[in-house]
């Protein structure tokens, strides 16, 4: 092959969201080597390269532009939080592709940046009408750090409490980075709510389901998260767990042939002691996947001719198939339930 392709993997390794980052780094070291065994990326050899996406705002963005400046990478992908994406738009736009893996809370029409993780439409409604017919759940609180992805996902929240003849009884926001509820949780209980939309990340959901289930609460109030993974699950416990519903595109527990295929493959490479497998590291194999679909139809790396081909994008990986349209990647979004240390998957919305 001729010079190296070289993707920026942003993904945290510290704070609420470093509970991901080694299942990550795993996942898109796996995507480079199943590339490269079928010729790269435009015949190219596929390289990682890992940028902490917990650092400081203005330390980001610098390291951002070193390595444009020295060619050091090619394209941007991994899973981070929406103020990162906010922070590298500004340095990454228009300049090389940026697949954004997270799941967000939509809208995201800048040129250049590639959206492939799931969003309320496709998430959370259909979520919250199955939740409604199958448990008889009308009355929320919500629960989100105190950024852009829960800011902007709560007037979809209430917008489809409104379509479904749901309430939203309660919203309280933490910072980001908060371990302690003890002022959340009174408000919870005094709510009359029936359910709690969880819109934290990482330790923080970890902390509050531990506090949730501590007071007792999981004994009348469902739990309901879009971003709760097999990490968080393991380490909130599984008396922390119990009703807990949680809606994603990918499970370890999935049987879909590409979804046992994928599991199989990462236990190939990493061996049974590896990261555990989880949707955060999951949507980063659909990133460098993705970057490879993409430049695949274009036959380059510009920006220009990736975006023209971008709207037709197709492909099959661990979620099955993914087609884009509109702007929005289309997935299947699975339901699941808390059982124990495991997701049981138990319907397809």
């Amino acid at each position: 092959m001729s010079r190296s392709y070289r993707i920026g993997l942003v993904i945290p390794l510290r704070g609420p969201g470093g509970i991901y980052g080694p299942s990550c780094e795993a996942v898109a070291n796996l995507a480079a080597a199943t590339l490269n065994d079928n010729g790269g990326i435009l015949a190219r050899e596929v390289e990682i390269e890992v940028i902490d996406a917990s650092l400081p705002a203005p330390e980001l963005r610098a390291e951002i532009a070193r390595l444009l400046a020295a060619d050091r990478i090619h394209a941007v992908t991994g899973w981070h939080i929406s103020t990162v994406r906010e922070q590298l738009s500004s340095v990454l736009a228009h300049r090389i592709p940026y697949v954004y893996t997270s799941l967000y809370e939509g809208g995201e029409s800048r040129p250049g940046i590639i959206c492939s993780g799931e969003t309320p439409g496709l998430q959370i409604g259909p979520a919250l009408r199955w939740l409604r017919e199958h448990a008889g759940i009308r009355r929320w609180t919500v629960v989100g750090a105190n950024y852009v992805w829960p800011r902007r996902t709560v007037p979809a929240i209430r917008a489809y409490c409104h379509e479904l003849d749901l309430q939203v009884v309660e919203e309280i926001y933490v910072d980001y980075g908060t371990t302690d509820f003890s002022r959340v949780l009174p408000r919870i209980e005094k709510s009359g709510a029936e359910g709690t939309v969880m819109l934290l990340v990482g330790r923080d959901a970890v902390a509050f389901n531990r506090a949730f289930c501590g007071r007792g609460l999981h004994q009348r109030l469902l739990r309901f998260s879009p971003l709760m993974e097999e990490n968080m699950l393991l380490a909130s416990g599984a008396d922390a767990t119990e009703n807990l519903f949680v809606a994603a595109s990918y499970f370890t527990s999935l049987v879909t042939a590409c979804a046992q295929d994928f599991m199989s493959a990462y236990v190939r490479r990493f061996g049974p002691g590896a990261p555990p497998l989880n949707n955060a590291a999951e949507s980063c194999y659909e990133g460098v996947t993705t970057l490879a679909a993409l430049t695949a139809a274009a036959g380059s790396n510009t920006i220009d001719e990736i975006l023209r081909h971008s709207g037709t994008l197709s492909y099959d990986g661990p979620r099955g198939s993914v087609h884009a349209s509109a702007g929005l990647m289309h997935q299947d979004v699975h339901m699941a339930v808390a059982d124990g240390y495991e997701f049981d998957v138990v319907a397809t919305l």
